[in-house]
């Protein structure tokens, strides 16, 4: 829906609630106008129910009102007397409509001060669990978020298994668009792998099925920092149609809500209004070599020849560094290493059993099919692509039936705009257009593992509606058998050989356990 339709959804909502409460709030002492009146009721009706005015914000925060409301309608209920299990299970399974009931049928009366303790240990257990969710989904939807490495993209940098905290408020929060879904959880419900959302995933209903109704448009909260070049960010890969991102051939096209594609972690090597182009593996930003961050170490395939012996995957890893997959790929005995850096490389030269090693460099001008933009005009590959302007918002360029498969993806399926091309004409939404003005930012992701990431090489660019957030701290790793202990509380970004924090963490941690248990003791001793 658009924000109109969501404002006329939300007046029929307050007509709704007034109808069924007014005789509530007659009885509560108010008048029956403030249960019409928007937003003013919540606040009336938090002062009804003896609950703090806040939670009005909290019914109007996507998610969160999924569980408020249920709140709500017991708490209402509980008001006025209905305090049993039977009005408990009412309240909620006829979605607040006992109300009504209470309304206009039930002769109940105000109980003013009523007492807000649960009566039973259970009920206390539940109220507890229910709240420390709401507040679990606040941070998780507004401030941070936990995410895993899944891949090894961002090898040396990130490494799979690194736990991170992800920042929602560098960039701006973005508001859900998915307004009916399961809290804490992306796609799919854990344990019974089911979807965590209510949406119809079908190409030819996704426009017109009553379930994406309730989707929102996108919104976000000012950030206090651009994406710039080389930061590592935290997206929802825009070209995502797959049930499961581990298996490329699907049944068939999964159609997802933006806030549910598939997130990923990939690092901005080219930001809007950049020209970006790719030279034997190596970015190059407006004619000059991208410079990368100290702690990022690119990472290339390649061949080895051994001399007699086999390589051992676990002395490799000890010795140089080399965590990626390698195997024999012919009757020669000639391996195939997926990723080494050039760090590892100065070293495993001169290992006493590699008679060989040659780069995995593809030639400049061989097509690779599986390289953006997918067309067979441009013969671009991983390693020699481009040049590519990325579009910023409110620019325009020349558009052309040359240039257009660059752009006709940000042009329809992330601008939203109808195009048909007739001859040489290109016509967007029934005019013909020479130019073409974007309507957002966009940027340009790639793994620091050039030849061992899908990344903007595979599926383009990456709008700024699709940016999820920017990861700050490593607050775990797991290198799959036991903790990288050094990796545990560091930070991301920044120069140098991370610094963990953990010993200050814990005797911080300490620290506080002491002083309340210390402060606990003195009260009950005064």
């Amino acid at each position: 829906m658009t924000l109109t339709q969501w404002f006329i959804f939300i007046l029929i909502i307050q007509v709704i609630h007034g109808l069924g409460t007014w005789k509530l709030y007659i009885k509560a002492g108010r008048q029956a106008w403030e249960a019409f009146v928007p937003f003013y009721n919540g606040i009336v009706l938090m002062k009804i129910i003896n609950r703090p005015v806040w939670w009005v914000i909290l019914l109007f925060l996507p998610i969160v009102n999924l569980i408020m409301f249920p709140v709500i309608w017991v708490e209402t209920a509980r008001s006025f007397g209905k305090n049993q299990t039977v009005d408990t299970f009412l309240a909620v399974v006829s979605l607040g409509f006992y109300n009504y009931y209470l309304n206009y049928v039930a002769d109940v009366n105000y109980i003013e001060n009523r007492s807000l303790t649960p009566k039973t240990g259970s009920g206390d257990w539940i109220s507890s669990i229910l709240f420390a969710i709401v507040a679990a989904t606040i941070v998780h939807t507004y401030i941070i978020q936990p995410f895993t490495i899944p891949s090894s993209s961002l090898e040396k940098s990130l490494l799979v298994g690194d736990f991170l905290f992800v920042s929602k408020f560098h960039y701006g929060a973005r508001v859900p668009m998915t307004t009916v879904a399961a809290p804490m959880v992306h796609d799919t419900i854990p344990v019974i792998g089911s979807k965590s959302y209510l949406f119809d995933d079908h190409y030819e209903d996704r426009k017109t099925s009553f379930k994406n109704k309730f989707q929102l448009p996108y919104l976000r909260f000012p950030g206090f920092e651009d994406i710039e070049r080389n930061d590592i960010v935290v997206f929802n890969q825009p070209a995502d149609t797959l049930l499961d991102m581990n298996k490329f051939k699907p049944d068939r096209n999964y159609y997802k809500p933006i806030d549910k594609k598939t997130n990923l972690v990939k690092r901005c090597v080219g930001v809007a209004g950049d020209t970006l182009e790719v030279r034997n593996g190596f970015v190059y930003i407006n004619g000059k070599k991208n410079e990368l961050p100290d702690r990022a170490h690119l990472q290339f395939s390649y061949f080895v020849q051994p001399k007699t012996n086999q390589f051992n995957p676990a002395y490799l890893k000890e010795r140089y560094d080399i965590t990626d997959g390698f195997g024999i790929i012919n009757n020669e005995n000639t391996y195939y290493f997926s990723a080494i850096s050039d760090e590892a490389l100065a070293k495993f030269k001169n290992n006493p059993n590699v008679a060989s090693i040659t780069p995995n460099i593809q030639e400049k001008g061989l097509r690779d099919p599986n390289i953006f933009p997918h067309d067979p005009a441009y013969n671009w590959n991983v390693d020699f692509f481009g040049p590519l302007y990325i579009p910023e918002q409110g620019k325009s360029i020349a558009i052309t039936v040359e240039n257009l498969p660059l752009y006709k993806r940000v042009i329809t399926e992330y601008e939203g705009n109808d195009l048909k091309v007739q001859g040489n004409q290109i016509l967007i939404n029934g005019e013909v257009a020479t130019n073409y003005t974007f309507k957002q930012n966009y940027y340009w992701m790639m793994g620091d593992n050039r030849h061992n990431s899908i990344d903007a090489r595979a599926w383009g660019f990456v709008p700024f509606d699709h940016v999820v957030g920017k990861p700050v701290f490593i607050w775990m790793s797991w290198d799959g058998s036991k903790p990288r202990w050094e990796r545990f509380f560091t930070t991301v970004s920044g120069e140098g050989k991370a610094t963990s924090y953990l010993i200050p963490f814990l005797i911080l941690l300490l620290g506080w356990f002491g002083f309340s248990k210390w402060r606990n003791h003195k009260k009950l001793n005064s």
